[in-house]
This record gives structure tokens, C-alpha cells and sequence, in this order.
């Protein structure tokens, strides 16, 4: 058996066999609520599960971008590349697809990681998100989202029936699940 890892996939190959046998992901997944701190200039310590959790060809450089709530995102760059190619992909003679990918991509800038995990939120960015000295961290799958706690609070769900609702909503397997198997006729 011969492997290959290409991204974050392994594929691998059996000698007789032109096709992969075996596809192995190996994406990055961030979870976890992490309080932190912002130092006077505006750096932020990337929590050690979330620095351990970045995949190795993205490690020190990641991107940085306005959320679609009051918040700040961060993104390997693998991750963010797949996005940009979407959005970059609009028809730009389209009125509405330039205004959106302005709205969009404003504002987004590559970080690195010093030596020991900190980051510059710069200015524009900690305003709009709210951020001065304190920060919530908070991994969900491909990104990290960084909130003003006050803010983060206010747009969690308090009441635990709408919780439920929701996740059975989008996690219950239906015949109107995506990926549900079809019904038996």
C-alpha cells in the first residue's frame, strides 16, 4: 500500500489499484471557549489547544477577518483558501457579487505567530469587534471565532428549549436531513 497525503487528505493506493482505497482526513477541527487577554498593543496569545490543533503547513501564518457578527475570525490559511476561492470566483461585472466580495474581503489580513503563539489584532479590527483587554476564543470546526465577552454573550442562546429545537432541526436524521440515506420503498 503507497499513501500520499495531498492537504489535509491521505490517500491511499493499493499497488493493482489505479483509484484510492482509503481517503483519510485530516482536517482541522477547533473547539473549546478560551478566555484570554490582549496585551497593551493589541496582541493576542493563541490558545495552546488552538495552536496545537493548527495543521503543520499553516502553523505560523494564519488569516484574520471581520465575522458576519461583531466579531473577529481566524482562519488556517488552508481553510481560508478555499473560502477566498469561492468568493473571488463571483462574476466581477456583477454589481451585487463586487459589492459583496468588497464587504467581504475588507479588512482581511494575513497574521503570523511570534515565537510564543501572540498575534496582532490590528486597530480597525479590535473596534470593530469591541475588543480591548478582554477576549473569548471560541473554536467552531474550520475557524476560530474571537468575541468581546459582553458581546458573546448576547448572542448565545439562553433558553434550553430553543437549543433543542434547533439541534434537532439540524442534527435529527429525517428524509429531509442532507445526507439522510432515501426511504425504503
Amino acid at each position: 500500500m503507497v499513501g500520499f497525503l495531498k492537504g489535509t487528505v491521505l490517500l491511499l493506493f493499493s499497488p493493482r489499484h489505479t483509484r484510492p482505497l482509503l481517503f483519510l482526513s485530516m482536517a482541522t477541527s477547533f473547539t473549546g471557549e478560551y478566555d484570554c487577554k490582549l496585551d497593551p498593543k493589541g496582541r493576542l496569545v493563541l490558545p495552546a489547544k488552538v495552536k496545537a490543533a493548527l495543521p503543520p503547513d499553516d502553523a505560523q501564518q494564519l488569516v484574520l477577518v471581520r465575522g458576519l457578527d461583531p466579531c473577529l475570525v481566524i482562519y488556517p490559511r488552508s481553510a481560508w483558501k478555499v473560502i477566498e476561492d469561492k468568493v473571488t470566483a463571483l462574476d466581477e461585472f456583477n454589481e451585487e457579487y463586487r459589492q459583496f466580495q468588497r464587504n467581504f474581503m475588507r479588512g482581511m489580513t494575513e497574521v503570523e505567530l511570534d515565537s510564543i503563539g501572540r498575534f496582532l489584532l490590528p486597530g480597525t479590527m479590535r473596534r470593530y469587534a469591541g475588543l480591548d483587554k478582554d477576549a473569548v476564543v471560541v473554536g467552531i470546526g474550520n475557524r476560530c471565532e474571537i468575541w468581546n465577552p459582553d458581546r458573546y454573550d448576547d448572542y448565545l442562546i439562553k433558553d434550553s428549549g430553543e437549543f433543542s429545537k434547533l439541534a434537532q432541526k439540524f442534527l435529527s436524521v429525517s428524509p429531509d436531513t442532507p445526507g439522510a440515506p432515501a426511504p425504503a420503498l
